[in-house]
């Protein structure tokens, strides 16, 4: 079985076997696979085998990893087969029908997916790589280290091939906008700039003018404040000052009604001394004096609490 007939297990019912020529229990097992195979008509069975080192790509492609390794297909679903390779274990295992409570290789895992392809594919250059590396080394005789540098190099010189490829096919299909369109893009991201700037500046100014506003607030509050209590000493003043006045009158008529009703003596001294006592009346209070003080007093108190409204 190689690479380009594989396919021919989608089809039918077949048995193989992965193995290598310096694989020991894969050489103990050749006898037997090999009457297995003679049977397989009998069996109603096709039966191959694959050299992983002729054929990495394939080994890739059923991603066998233990050598000799085992496969059942039945139009072209996969089972591992994990007994031993020995012809009675093989022929029981098909007449028994045994691969049907194997659990099938579907999904990515399937030799036939997209996956296993490309597995396929890595596996092919890998092996390519190898059977170069022994050609280096066993036919030409060059040192080991020197096929590394080559293949170092080698390496480093098709990542930069390929990513030149790369650079090109964008090229080719990248396609540039127009100058008037490119233009207008960056004219656009420009008034957008200028745009979020003034409002960054609109929120800025709003702000200090808030500030302003609370701080002006806060003042006119403080001078209300201060004229409050201005107006409260005013009055409390004015209210003394009228208390004051108010006692000196009561004093003055407490004096006159102590003096008592006119006697002799002041008859006497009204005749002895008429100017002086026309100047002690005089000097006396007058009720209308006192009702025009008090009046005063009023206008003033209203005037103070109009201001202070």
């Amino acid at each position: 079985m190689t690479a380009s007939n594989w396919t021919l297990v989608m089809e039918g019912e077949w048995m193989l076997k992965f193995y290598a020529p310096w694989c020991p229990s894969c050489q103990q097992t050749d006898s037997e696979w090999e009457t297995f195979a003679k049977n397989g008509e009998m069996l109603q069975i096709s039966v191959g085998k694959v050299d992983v080192i002729q054929e990495p790509g394939l080994r890739g492609r059923f991603f066998v990893t233990t050598l000799p390794a085992f496969f059942h297909a039945k139009d072209g679903i996969f089972h591992r087969y994990h007994g031993p390779g020995i012809f009675e274990d093989l022929q029981n295992y098909i007449l028994e029908k045994k691969w049907q409570s194997v659990e099938p290789l579907t999904g990515w895992k399937s030799p036939a997916s997209l996956m296993m392809s490309g597995m396929a594919g890595l596996f092919s250059i890998s092996g390519k790589i190898w059977h170069l590396h022994n050609y280096f080394t066993v036919t030409l005789g060059i040192p080991a280290w020197c096929s590394y540098v080559f293949f170092v190099i080698a390496t480093l010189v098709f990542g930069l091939f390929m990513g030149l490829v790369l650079v090109v096919i964008s090229e080719c299909f990248y396609v540039p906008l127009p100058r008037h369109l490119s233009e207008s893009s960056e004219q656009n991201g420009r008034s957008e700039e200028a745009h979020r700037a003034e409002q960054l500046q609109d929120a800025e100014e709003e702000k200090d003018d808030s500030n302003e506003e609370e701080n002006k607030d806060s003042l006119v509050d403080d001078e209300e404040e201060k004229e409050d209590l201005g107006n409260k000493d005013e009055a409390e003043e004015e209210e003394e000052e009228e208390d004051n006045l108010a006692a000196g009158v009561d004093e003055e008529r407490s004096e006159a009604n102590d003096q008592g009703p006119p006697g002799e003596d002041s008859v006497t001294r009204e005749e002895v001394e008429p100017e002086e006592a026309e100047e002690g009346i005089s000097e006396k209070p007058c009720p209308a004096d006192t009702e025009v003080v008090e009046d005063s007093l009023r206008q003033r108190k209203s005037q103070q609490a109009d201001e202070g409204l």
